[in-house]
């Protein structure tokens, strides 16, 4: 199978942008073409064309195939790799900007869920295309033309990973309800937010939304929310050994570092000293 490989940039580019298109291409990848484990500091989504693979995220694994979407998000450790007798064939875009946080939250991408089944049928693949296609032509008009392709791919990711959105009555509402929590917390587990106050910021009572959060999710909100806190601090520890336990603990929201310590034991079942230099040691990735 023979190796191909396009990409077009933007153009233009402009300071303090609240959404921008970095570049958009695509490939047929080799068989077994691999990238990462690795971080970028802006977001990547991938389109499968056609074959298969894996993508590894700090959380999970997931098998893909043609139709499938997969988003890569800034400062997260991830890996990628086509399958060796059937490499993918996939588009993909990066962007960035001071409210592409908000735009992502809004299309449904979390770091818990980073894949999308768009299916073969999905405009996502045209507006990929559309996008190097302007950049190919290398107007400044291609600035805005990227952001409207964006905009149409946000909006069916947005329609897909909704499903309370055809729902009904009580239902739709507990399920839109939780998706809320899910990212508040996605996006706010670095500051040293409480339940308490996310649970102000939706306006509901706190009992209410435990319950339908730990019935939706098989966990209560506060356990959530220190799962994904322990998450990210492995990154942290395995990727930054200038910063001190305190300054990983605080890195995640947490500032009281021994009550973080006692945390990362519960979850791991070892000190955070002792997973650093155990992955130190080694020098492999954390086993997932």
């Amino acid at each position: 199978m023979e190796h191909t490989y396009s990409v077009g940039s933007n153009p233009v580019y402009y300071d303090n942008q609240r959404r921008h298109v970095l570049f958009a291409g695509q490939s047929q990848t080799l068989p077994n073409h691999q990238a990462g484990p690795k971080i970028y500091d802006y977001y990547l989504l991938h389109f499968i064309v056609s074959g298969s693979g894996t993508f590894r995220t700090e959380q999970r694994t997931y098998e893909l195939g043609a139709g499938d979407c997969f988003l890569i998000h800034p400062g997260q450790l991830v890996s990628y790799v086509s399958d060796p007798r059937q490499p993918w064939h996939y588009r993909w875009a990066a962007f960035t900007g001071i409210e592409a946080d908000s735009l992502v939250l809004r299309a449904g991408f979390t770091p818990l869920q980073p894949v999308l089944s768009a299916g073969e049928e999905s405009t996502i693949p045209g507006a990929l295309e559309g996008m190097m296609q302007a950049f190919y032509a290398n107007k400044e008009s291609a600035d805005l033309t990227s952001l409207g392709y964006l905009y149409l791919i946000v909006g069916e990711a947005a329609e897909r990973l909704s499903p309370f959105s055809r729902l009904s009555g009580a239902e739709s509402q507990v399920k839109r309800t939780v998706k809320q929590m899910i990212h508040y917390m996605a996006a706010q587990y670095a500051h040293p937010v409480s339940i308490e106050q996310m649970c102000a910021s939706l306006g509901y009572n706190r009992a209410y939304l435990s319950r339908i959060f730990k019935q939706e999710t098989g966990l209560s909100p506060v356990t959530y929310l220190l799962k994904l806190r322990i998450e990210k601090s492995r990154q942290l520890l395995r990727e930054r050994p200038e910063l001190s336990v305190e300054q990983v603990a605080a890195s995640v929201g947490m500032t009281d570092a021994l009550y973080f310590s006692r945390q990362f034991r519960r979850f791991c079942a070892e000190s955070p000293t002792s997973y650093r230099a155990a992955t130190a040691r080694h020098g492999e990735p954390d086993p997932r």
